[in-house]
């Protein structure tokens, strides 16, 4: 590689610099660099060559041609000095000479040899410091090898250094040895920017490359020489694999072309059964009259692994120069031979697909089989997606094969796959069955919801839900056109398979409905969407139009998972007009129906939808379980494409709950999922509550770089630019500018009219009003307070109310017995075993509101009682504050005494203190709704960091 910035190798530069560096002054030594091809060993030589000022410089390759000429690799490397070997001893320059002249060197003169090697360099570094580099010394021959490790371990007091670099964990021991780690995230990100003049790839194209690349240099910079400027910018599907004629490509091929036939025959039966099942390997290479064990040598070039229960290729590129080096007709004889060892019942779908790989030409039968095995055998979403895309175009039938393209679709969304979702999609012909056309379109619209244009998905999706209840979706083709699109759809509703393309709550619903009312269910989970567009963009007036086309498909006795879509619906439209006399029960009743769903009904879209009404409503702990239950079920059904809505809402409900470090775990997770599945609006909405959780601890540097990180992409009104403008208020109220936080506030929605960010602002209105009370904007405060106030008091959550009369505290005239008794109010209704946070906010304000009356002995209790709660939760600023006030209130307070709060995270101060009372782990675990498991892992983590070893040490710890 020949990179002018070598990306994420600066541990590996710093230790060449020092090498090279201590040099002049006798500071000789040896470092081997170990790394995979394409890791950047070659460019790590040329990094050292360029740093050598004032070095002699030797350099040289192993070469895979010379492999079997004992000291060739040495005779290249000194033949620019060996005019000095007249100035060893005579014995040693004889011994040199012989060994590098062809006639070898018997074992008894071997030390004597690598004796005269170190004398040579040594001599030669008398007049210059002396720099000696090998690149792939295990490519060339051993004995030079031998003769280098030898002198590479007595070169202290030297000026001589050594470099050496290797791809396979050759046995070259005594010298430091650095192994070139994957890239990271960020510096793939970098080093694409280097390799695409400065311009940045989009977030889920970077994503996807680096996933890609396995964070391997070379693979990087061929992926990006391919790009085209569309896949740049994200609107084409990037490649899957380096393409395999770039440098890594050619670099594998070369040692492909190296081994024998029988290690390239098992290779390829390797390569094209992707289960990597070594019984499998075992009896298809004893028919092909072979054995497994013909492997080795492909092993040792590094080009796959044989463990004992799987064959793995450590670089996926590999399996793709494999497959394209064999000729068509080896690869059809493989196919059809693993095809023939896979014959029992759990390999259905793989022995299929082989067959399907070696076929010619339609095959209505097999793609009748692709389909069913995809279907029952519960594999993993990716490989249905693609025996579904083969049933395809095995299919005779173009209506046939547009329901398995769109099935193919919806697997491949599932398993996160959207670029491959688009290009699926985009393979349907122009004329297809209404119902086939109202799937595509339902898959189309959430693809723009997740990661395009959500106005434009919300037309989408409303044309999906119509096209899916027209009245003749149901007659629409034929029966055998029918067919497809109904196996594909309801295989989605029985167990795993079924729900593994269910991201609509609505598809999840097909299979257990049946045909007609699958239709409906799906159409209702079209409308869900998009509401959820409409919300997105901050059209929430554009909700209605949804609820008006949802309550015309509701039917009496609807199954339960159709109930809850309809009661979803109906509860969020009457919320946002305000009307929360109607929408509380409906909400109410869609938190019940998502905790009694069982088997095909229970999804991960369900339980979403039922965590946002529980939202809704404000009961927080249920609107949590459900959606770490989606979580749950999503992660082991393998739905990637659901968990960045499911651990949204797992990280609302926790905001609400006080969990804040929770929370923001929720929301890191959903971001790395979001930018691994391509969902860019998603990545957004994660920013956005990840720079309102830093803004509220007060913490600036990372709030403003979770709101840069959003970019200037994000609409105007969209979710994640209003978290931002809520961050950066917040942030404005911690450093006092009321006024500023007040008109950031005030400006992400009216809720009069139904437009901008309603329900972003009703959470935001305890900040609103905070702000507007320092700047006596009664108006704008009393207005949003109003919104809050109506639905606050429809709910029964004692933190809801909390904050609302909190809200009322601060408007009320200042040092009015009014003012104090809604702070108080606030104080009792706070739950004590959440929300610690906000109980010290409001302690914070009234004891601001008491000294503020000259009342500062009856401010004091409660400005100690906020700072020691900010100190225990780690907010230093908001403790500070706290501290400001205690001194204006007659108080001298020096810094907090180092304790068991400064050792530990709120979170695990929490668990502490309830394991101090005597509570279980389990009873930790339900009150705090975590998992048991994560109560164990964090009370171990206390252990550690208090130094005790008891329960009892831990109460006397925190007594």
């Amino acid at each position: 590689m020949q990179l002018t910035v070598l990306r994420g190798r600066g541990e590996e530069c710093a230790a060449i610099r020092h090498l090279l560096g201590v040099l002049p002054t006798g500071g000789g030594g040896a470092l081997l660099i170990q790394g995979e091809p394409g890791s950047g060993r070659t460019a790590l030589v040329d990094y050292a060559h360029r740093h050598a000022e004032g070095c002699t410089v030797l350099a040289g390759t192993g070469l895979r041609e010379e492999a079997g000429l004992p000291y060739a690799g040495l005779q290249r490397l000194l033949d620019p000095v060996l005019e000095r070997a007249d100035e060893l001893p005579e014995q040693q320059r004889r011994v040199l000479l012989r060994a590098l002249t062809g006639a070898g060197c018997p074992a008894h003169r071997r030390l004597a040899l690598s004796l005269a090697v170190l004398g040579l360099l040594t001599s030669t570094a008398r007049e210059r410091p002396l720099l000696c580099t090998v690149d792939d010394v295990d490519q060339g021959d051993q004995p030079t090898a031998d003769v280098l490790a030898f002198v590479a371990r007595r070169l202290r007091r030297s000026r001589v250094a050594v470099l050496l670099t290797t791809a396979a964990d050759v046995p070259l021991d005594g010298m430091a040895r650095h192994r070139l780690r994957p890239l990271d995230d960020r510096d793939s990100l970098a080093l694409l920017t280097d390799r695409l003049a400065g311009r940045p790839p989009a977030p889920s194209v970077a994503a996807a490359l680096g996933a890609a690349a396995g964070g391997n240099p070379q693979a990087l910079v061929d992926l990006a020489g391919v790009l085209t400027p569309g896949q740049c910018r994200g609107e084409e599907p990037v490649p899957e694999t380096p393409p395999a004629d770039g440098g890594l490509g050619r670099a594998y091929r070369a040692r492909l072309d190296r081994l024998p036939a029988d290690t390239r025959r098992v290779l390829l039966l390797a390569a094209l059964d992707e289960d990597g099942e070594p019984g499998t390997l075992l009896r298809a290479a004893r028919i092909a009259g072979t054995a497994v064990e013909a492997l080795a040598p492909a092993e040792l070039a590094g080009l796959v692994r044989v463990e004992p229960h799987r064959v793995t290729f450590p670089q996926p590129l590999v399996r793709t120069v494999v497959r394209a080096a064999a000729p068509l007709a080896e690869r059809r004889a493989a196919h059809l031979l693993l095809a023939r060892v896979l014959d029992g019942a759990g390999h259905r779908l793989r022995r299929a697909g082989h067959l399907a790989a070696a076929a010619q030409g339609p095959d209505p039968a097999l793609a009748a089989e692709l389909e069913q095995a995809a279907a029952e055998s519960g594999a993993a979403a990716t490989a249905a997606s693609a025996a579904l895309q083969r049933a395809a175009e095995l299919s005779d039938d173009p209506a046939r094969a547009a329901a398995r393209l769109v099935a193919a679709a919806r697997y491949a969304w599932s398993a996160g796959r959207a670029h491959r979702t688009r290009l699926l999609l985009g393979g349907l012909p122009a004329a297809v069955d209404a119902t086939v056309a109202g799937r595509a379109g339902l898959l189309r619209g959430e693809l723009e919801l997740r990661a395009g244009h959500p106005r434009s998905a919300l037309t989408t999706l409303l044309a999906a839900a119509d096209t899916l209840t027209a009245p003749d979706t149901a007659s629409t083709g034929t029966d055998t056109g029918r067919a497809a699109p109904d196996n594909a759809w309801t295989a989605m509703g029985r167990g795993r398979a079924a729900t593994v393309a269910s991201t609509a709550a609505g598809a999840d619903q097909a299979g257990a409905d049946g045909a007609g009312s699958g239709d409906r269910a799906l159409a209702l989970g079209a409308l869900v969407r998009a509401g959820e567009a409409a919300c997105f963009a901050g059209d929430q007036y554009r909700y209605a139009e949804v609820a008006r086309r949802a309550e015309l498909l509701r039917r009496p006795g609807d199954p339960p998972a159709t109930e809850l879509l309809s009661a979803y619906v109906a509860g969020t439209a009457a919320t946002l007009r305000g009307d929360h006399e109607q929408a509380g029960p409906a909400l109410r009743r869609a938190v019940v129906l998502g905790g009694q769903l069982t088997g095909p009904a229970l999804t991960p879209g369900a339980l979403t939808c039922a965590a946002s009404a529980g939202l809704l409503v404000a009961v927080d702990g249920a609107a949590h379980r459900l959606a770490a239950r989606a979580v749950e079920l999503a992660r082991e059904r393998g739905e990637l494409s659901a968990l960045p809505r499911a651990l949204e809402l797992r990280a609302s409900a926790e905001y609400w709950l006080g969990r804040h470090d929770a929370a923001m775990d929720s929301s890191r997770e959903g971001l790395r999922i979001a930018r691994d599945t391509g969902q860019d609006n998603w990545a957004g909405v994660h920013l956005g509550m990840l720079a309102v959780l830093a803004a509220v601890r007060a913490d600036r540097e990372t709030a403003l770089h979770r709101i840069r990180e959003i970019g200037e992409d994000a609409g105007a009104h969209s979710r994640p630019r209003a978290l931002a403008q809520w961050a950066l208020a917040v942030l404005d109220l911690v450093d006092n500018r009321p006024a500023a936080a007040a008109a950031r506030l005030a400006a992400l929605a009216c809720p009069g009219t139904g437009r901008g960010q309603v329900l972003v602002l009703v959470m935001a209105t305890p900040y609103l009003v905070e702000a507007a009370a320092a700047v006596a904007d009664r108006p704008a405060a009393g207005a949003a307070l109003a919104v809050f106030d109506r639905w606050a008091s429809s709910t029964a959550s004692p933190s809801r109310r909390a904050l609302s009369a909190r809200c009322h505290g601060l408007l009320a005239p200042r040092g009015s017995a009014e003012a104090e008794q809604e702070f108080r109010t606030a104080l009792r209704l706070h739950p004590t075993a959440a929300g610690a946070f906000e109980r010290a906010r409001t302690e914070l304000l009234l004891g601001r509101e008491l000294r503020r009356s000259r009342r500062p002995r009856a401010a004091r209790e409660h400005l100690h009682a906020a700072r020691e709660a900010f100190t225990l939760l780690g907010a230093g600023v908001w403790a500070d504050q706290a501290t400001t006030e205690l001194r204006a209130a007659g108080e001298s307070v020096g810094p907090p005494e180092e304790s068991v709060a400064r050792l530990l995270t709120g979170q695990q101060l929490r668990i502490a203190q309830l394991v101090a009372e005597g509570a279980t782990n389990r009873e930790v675990a339900a009150r705090m709704f975590l998992s048991t498991r994560t109560v164990d892992h964090h009370l171990r983590n206390i252990f550690h960091r208090l130094n005790i070893r008891s329960r009892t040490e831990l109460a006397r710890a925190l007594s």
